[in-house]
């Protein structure tokens, strides 16, 4: 007899374990009801508030997530981590496993990391990072989903988190190449990275600060540039305050929820999108479905698709 599908109790009760066997079921058991259903329900009892940190190869990602990792678990917050990792042409799987970088004690049961390929997505973000987001906030207090970089095509970070922490590095033109590509639009925080360089950590903070008066936001929030290193530990506090500040603002003006909305829209556009192409996204619009949640709505809006073109 088959085990039965795990529920959010059953996980949270099994510990790294059962996380890792739940997040196994996002590939196992794609389209399936069950998981749609836990999905949903996780979504519902959502606890976590989701940063997502990205910027090129190279500019500290990895030890960025470690201080943050130390600080957090330092105030006894528990946290899930995904690191999306570019993907061996080879197997498909994750190339550099960012995974084996982060500094944590495999028995430590308030951290939990996990590494994804990103496989042909040219988002910065791979297939399942969103069901295991889903998944993750409701069983951690913070969630930091680590991109596998940034560029012009690469914004997915920002349909899967609360605040988008974008990294720089001084020296490499960054800010000039982000300008070209509109990544400025993107960011709820600047980190200017490497801050031990000096001259050259404040000229890029200036650069960047000139970089984000070109680009208008559609809100009232002013996005903070933050000197730090994180491998000294210099401009933590700062990020940390940011973070606080974003949030804070975040559920004031009503952003919060309207992001979590918009992001929800989205995840089920894009599926639907991705699945059927642009015909099928076009017939998708005249479908009526009751379920609340985006991944059983996306499940039967695909079943209900599938019916329509293969006909009777």
């Amino acid at each position: 007899m088959p085990a039965p599908f795990p529920n959010l109790d059953s996980i949270a009760a099994s510990g790294k374990r059962g996380l890792s066997r739940a997040l196994a079921l996002i590939e196992t058991h794609a389209g399936t009801a069950e998981l749609a259903e836990l999905l949903d329900a996780a979504l519902a009892q959502t606890r976590a508030h989701t940063a997502g940190l990205t910027g090129p190869p190279g500019v500290g990602k990895s030890t960025l997530t470690n201080a943050l990792l130390r600080d957090w678990r330092g105030r006894g917050e528990t946290i899930g981590v995904i690191a999306v990792d570019p993907s061996s042409r080879r197997t498909g799987g994750a190339l550099l496993g960012d995974r084996a970088r982060m500094a944590t004690d495999p028995e430590d049961q308030g951290v939990f990391v996990r590494s994804m390929a990103a496989r042909d997505r040219l988002g910065g973000l791979s297939d399942q990072t969103i069901a295991a987001a889903a998944l993750m906030r409701a069983l951690f207090d913070r969630v930091l989903i680590e991109s596998v970089g940034i560029g012009q095509s690469e914004a997915d970070i920002s349909f899967a988190v609360d605040c988008v922490i974008l990294c720089v590095q001084p020296g490499s033109g960054d800010s000039l190449q982000f300008m070209k590509a509109g990544v400025m639009e993107l960011p709820d925080i600047v980190v200017v990275t490497k801050a031990d360089m000096g001259e050259a950590a404040h000229r890029a903070k200036s650069e960047v600060q000139g970089a984000l008066t070109l680009f208008a936001r559609d809100d009232d929030w002013r996005v903070p540039v933050i000197l730090a290193s994180a491998a000294r530990g210099d401009g933590m506090a700062e990020l940390h305050r940011a973070l606080a500040d974003h949030r804070a603002w975040a559920e004031r003006s009503g952003a919060f929820l309207s992001r979590r909305r918009a992001q929800e829209k989205a995840w089920v556009e894009e599926s639907v999108r991705a699945r059927f192409g642009a015909e099928g996204f076009s017939r998708a619009a005249a479908i009526k479905v009751s379920a609340a949640g985006p991944f059983t709505r996306e499940l039967e809006i695909a079943r209900e698709l599938t019916r329509r073109l293969e006909g009777p």
